[in-house]
């Protein structure tokens, strides 16, 4: 395992261990609503927080992109991408799916990349040109050649209506040209399963960088393709992504382009 990832999975057990405590009772938290339907709970700052104390300890002169702090020193070279709690209306609920998420930009292109499952003690990491692992287990996306025997994962619009009506017509075409839909509610795990080949591939609109981050490289390291809707570099600035392994990824850009609209097209 790279020196770098060795420290981010210490970082990423560390707010696991939290959130693991948390969920004994999580009718105590205090959580608060930072836009409609997106909570953040003390578990979430408490997970971050521990994240970034680790490896700033590590590594004094990165900078970090966290979803509960926001940016510090994002001129450094090596930037932090933090979700301490990718799935917190699932943890709310005691619904058992989510995770910890963890990825690191250099000169702005990601090179390591932690998921952690502190459900399932599941652990996905990945270093750039060096392959995807499941518990140190090599990892690789499906083979599928067919869309239409893939299971595909999504996200439903949760935050931000604004592409709903898009969004269900893409998910009607979806439902009738595949196997199955899933919508787990942590971006960050439905992308490690896709690299992991649980599922066949995964899209969503409108999702932020600490999301997809980790998620993409893992993906990508797994043989997959990753791309916004029309299968460009977009998807880590746009947060419109599509996930799947090579196959079966241009045939969902196929099933989703009759329902672009201009804004979710890539920026010129």
């Amino acid at each position: 395992m790279h020196p770098i990832l060795i420290n981010a999975v210490k970082a990423a057990r560390e707010a696991g261990r939290i959130i693991n405590r948390a969920s004994q009772d999580v009718g105590s938290l205090n959580v608060c609503s930072k836009t409609a339907n997106d909570f953040v709970s003390e578990v979430d700052q408490a997970a971050e927080q521990a994240i970034i104390d680790i490896l700033k300890e590590a590594y004094p002169d990165h900078g970090f992109l966290g979803e509960e702090s926001g940016k510090t020193n994002q001129d450094a070279e090596n930037i932090w991408i933090i979700d301490p709690l990718d799935g917190t209306t699932n943890f709310l609920h005691n619904y058992p799916f989510y995770c910890v998420s963890i990825a690191l930009q250099q000169k702005g292109v990601l090179t390591q990349a932690v998921i952690y499952d502190p459900v399932r003690n599941d652990l996905f990491t990945a270093t750039k040109g060096r392959g995807a692992f499941l518990n140190d287990k090599r990892i690789r996306v499906t083979n599928r050649s067919k869309l239409q025997d893939g299971l595909i994962s999504t996200g439903f619009p949760f935050r931000d209506f604004t592409h709903l009506d898009t969004y269900m017509g893409m998910l009607k075409d979806m439902i009738q040209k595949t196997r199955g839909i899933r919508r787990p509610g942590s971006a960050a795990l439905d992308l490690a399963y896709v690299a992991a080949g649980f599922t066949d591939g995964f899209f969503e609109i409108n999702l932020s960088t600490w999301d997809i981050a980790a998620g993409g490289l893992l993906v990508q390291e797994a043989g997959g393709i990753v791309g916004d809707f029309e299968g460009n570099e977009s998807w880590l600035t746009t947060g419109n992504i599509v996930a799947a392994n090579p196959k079966v990824f241009a045939q969902m850009l196929q099933t989703l382009a009759p329902h672009l609209t201009p804004s979710l097209k890539t920026p010129l």
